[in-house]
């Protein structure tokens, strides 16, 4: 074979090396982009994660635990629309939701929260909270007791006492709302929100939170709209006794230092819990 000939078969199996290699790559970045975009679809469809930063759900809820959120129950929203496709059923009262709401910006502390529909131009917020009205009910709160269409709803006062994160005790219930049975807590040192009577908007939901002297929610911001609802909490996959974020696994630091509460890990969430 003459050296031109060799020199051509090769550049030829350079060629071919390359093309493979290039082969590869594309094949590699077109599964991670297939890959990235099926989990957002899951996400934007099925199932969001969701950490609890604040004590509002107590006892229900622990700061630092992290859950997961039924999209598809209520009926999914079609990613970059506003358009909801239908759900498997309606939410109803006692069902623990994440929900969207409208933080205004330069609003007096723990008092510039709106109802997302009401400040589109503000930045939104994920809150998580329990339906206690639905559309058309009546809705009363004075002196720590809570009255849905006219009737007091029923809480049975448990033994002992409840101790938060910072070390305030509070009396812990368990409240009979409708079909639903779940834990309460009331600080006996304060008096909590009030809400004067008033009737939920159509297509609408009163949310309280279950720690009802330290919640911010429907009796000061007013209620929420379905379209606003990502779907109700249904499973704990983590907890542990901290208010970072998931990431925060990452540290190995926080495996020695922080308390994992391992018993809480996949337990339902909802009614009869607590």
């Amino acid at each position: 074979m003459s050296d031109s000939n060799q020199n051509s078969a090769a550049g030829d199996d350079t060629n071919d090396g390359e093309m493979t290699t290039g082969h590869a790559i594309q094949e590699q970045v077109v599964t991670l982009v297939l890959a990235v975009v099926i989990a957002l679809l899951i996400r934007a469809t099925i199932v969001e994660p969701f950490r609890i930063p604040s004590g509002s759900m107590l006892p229900t809820l622990l700061i630092g635990d992290h859950l997961f959120v039924n999209k598809f129950l209520y009926g999914p929203k079609i990613p970059f629309t506003d358009y909801r496709l239908p759900g498997l059923r309606e939410p109803e009262r006692g069902d623990v939701v994440v929900f969207e709401v409208a933080r205004v910006p330069n609003g007096v502390p723990n008092s510039n929260i709106v109802p997302a529909d009401r400040r589109p131009d503000a930045s939104r917020e994920d809150f998580v909270k329990r339906i206690v009205g639905m559309p058309g009910d009546r809705i009363e709160v004075r002196d720590n007791k809570l009255y849905v269409n006219h009737e007091l709803v029923e809480k049975v006062r448990l033994e002992g006492a409840f101790i938060d994160d910072e070390g305030a005790a509070l009396d812990p219930y368990s409240e009979i709302l409708g079909d639903c049975v779940h834990g309460a807590l009331d600080d006996p040192h304060k008096l909590g929100l009030m809400r004067t009577p008033f009737v939920v908007e159509p297509d609408r939901y009163f949310m309280m939170g279950d720690n009802r002297d330290n919640s911010n929610d429907s009796r000061q911001w007013g209620t929420v709209r379905l379209d606003e609802f990502k779907g109700p909490a249904f499973i704990i996959y983590w907890s542990w006794a901290s208010d970072g974020n998931f990431f925060q696994l990452l540290n190995p630091v926080n495996w020695f230092t922080v308390e994992k509460r391992w018993g809480r890990v996949f337990s339902r969430i909802g009614c009869d819990s607590s």
